[in-house]
């Protein structure tokens, strides 16, 4: 299965981005091949609104089937909901933390956001 985490960095040991729709990158992680890819996020860094709404998207259409984060806001929460998308919040500092954590069964699935729209 294939786990959206957003980050700030390359790799497994790169810092967590609290943010979802407005993380720098997202980093996307088969936990049956353990392999990754980094999908950067910089196009909507900058957008006036609906950023959480075009990160969902990015992270749907890249397979994901659970998304780990810090923070949702409600229009990201409501679309990851609607396309059976698993959210996760996680004060993990690094994507390894968080995805072992993950793995570990220490995340339980959000059942609301926890962030109003447009913070940055």
């Amino acid at each position: 299965m294939k786990i959206a985490i957003t980050t700030t960095g390359d790799d497994l040991n790169a810092p967590i981005d609290p943010r979802f729709g407005r993380a720098k990158k997202f980093l996307i992680y088969d936990t049956e091949t353990k392999e990754y890819t980094v999908i950067d996020n910089t196009q909507n860094l900058n957008l006036p609104q609906g950023a959480g709404l075009q990160a969902a998207q990015t992270v749907a259409s890249n397979g994901a089937k659970a998304v780990i984060t810090g923070h949702v806001g409600p229009k990201a929460f409501n679309v990851l909901s609607s396309t059976k998308i698993e959210i996760y919040l996680t004060n993990a500092s690094t994507v390894k933390e968080a995805i072992d954590a993950y793995e570990k069964g220490e995340l339980t699935p959000a059942k609301t956001f926890d962030k109003e729209g447009h913070w940055i």
